[in-house]
């Protein structure tokens, strides 16, 4: 199996930089094993069946860009530079792993400041990323980052325009939570309230899980052999109420129905015993052509970048040459591509 089975033309303008408005007014692209039916995201209304269970990442997505100065000891006063990290990783310690910019000039001991009154240290470099050690505590610094922190908006995004305030709200899903996450679940995105209730009112149910999406989910394949790429570990919850409640959806006939990848791989490394159980771990499952799913029957999702882990994903689901074709589709008819973009439904 290899990297370029994965691959496709994507033109630049399908690339969305901003979402639908309203949410749920996204195009939606239905594909069946034998059918693909072009429809709109509130169109699930008449695909979903009474019974079926969603399944949604309550993750919340902290505004992890942060602009600073960084601030150094020199004869010449040529200590202070401005620079740009992004959060991605909070350490057991306190401290966070971040990613710097301009990386090669930031060295250990730097002292850095964001805002007015806010300072971190450099503790760490890595051929990567960079440690800070921030100057407060967890709590203080949540309310920091609310208020001078960025979005962090995908690669594909932030190369066409800043992030802005708009983000903060486009960025994140209505039923977030659990702060932790430095990227959407962005399938999710397509969700508001009127459609949340005209699913109840069709007899769809709802449960809730936690995957905190890491910077990681935007990281390319770099080997030819797909099968030997090591994935990037996250921490996921499924409670022991969410598990019970799928476990009686499948028993009971229902379809279970993750919105979003990240749900998806959450549920299925908790079912990796056959069914469903409590979990609350890190998971670096990695989904691919010839994957057993024990727990999922369709998934909700956007579309995803050419050779990456979640075309991948949606290929194990349902099928690498039906995968190809879907998105073959969505090119010719235009659908918008990644975070911000139209969804699809899978049923295979």
């Amino acid at each position: 199996m290899k990297l370029s089975d994965f691959d496709f033309d994507l033109p630049d303008d399908l690339i969305a930089t901003r979402p639908a408005r309203p949410r749920s007014s996204a195009r939606m692209m239905v594909v069946q094993p034998d059918t693909i039916t072009d429809a709109v995201v509130t169109d699930l209304t008449e695909w979903l069946r009474p019974g079926d269970r969603l399944v949604l990442n309550d993750t919340r997505v902290i505004p992890a860009r942060l602009d600073g100065v960084r601030v150094r000891e020199t004869r010449d006063g040529s200590g202070r530079a401005k620079c740009e990290f992004t959060l991605v990783e909070a350490l057991p310690d306190g401290a966070w792993r971040a990613l710097g910019k301009p990386l090669r000039k930031l060295r250990v001991g730097d002292s850095v400041t964001f805002g007015d009154d806010v300072t971190a240290t450099i503790t760490d470099k890595q051929e990567s990323d960079v440690t800070l050690q921030f100057g407060c505590d967890g709590n203080d610094l949540q309310g920091v980052l609310d208020a001078i922190g960025q979005m962090p908006l995908p690669p594909y995004i932030a190369s066409k325009r800043a992030p802005d305030a708009q983000d903060k709200d486009d960025y994140q899903t209505i039923w977030a939570r659990h702060a932790g996450a430095v990227a959407a679940p962005t399938a999710s995105l397509h969700f508001d309230a009127p459609l949340l209730e005209a699913l109840q009112a069709r007899g769809v149910d709802f449960s809730q899980v936690t995957l905190h999406v890491g910077a990681g989910t935007f990281l390319p394949v770099k080997v030819d052999d797909v099968t030997t790429h090591k994935m990037h570990a996250e921490w996921g919850e499924v409670t022991a109420q969410a598990a019970e409640d799928i476990r009686r959806t499948k028993a009971d006939g229902g379809r279970v129905i993750p919105v979003g990848t990240t749900a998806l791989r959450l549920i299925e490394t908790a079912a990796r015993g056959g069914q469903i159980d409590p979990y609350r771990d890190e998971t670096d499952i990695f989904i691919y052509p010839g994957f057993r799913f024990n727990v999922a029957d369709g998934l909700i999702t956007n579309f995803h970048l050419p050779q990456s882990t979640l075309l991948m994903l949606v290929s194990a689901l349902m099928g690498r040459d039906r995968m190809m074709q879907a998105y073959d589709h969505a090119v010719a008819k235009g659908y918008r591509f990644f975070s911000y973009g139209d969804a699809s439904l899978l049923l295979p």
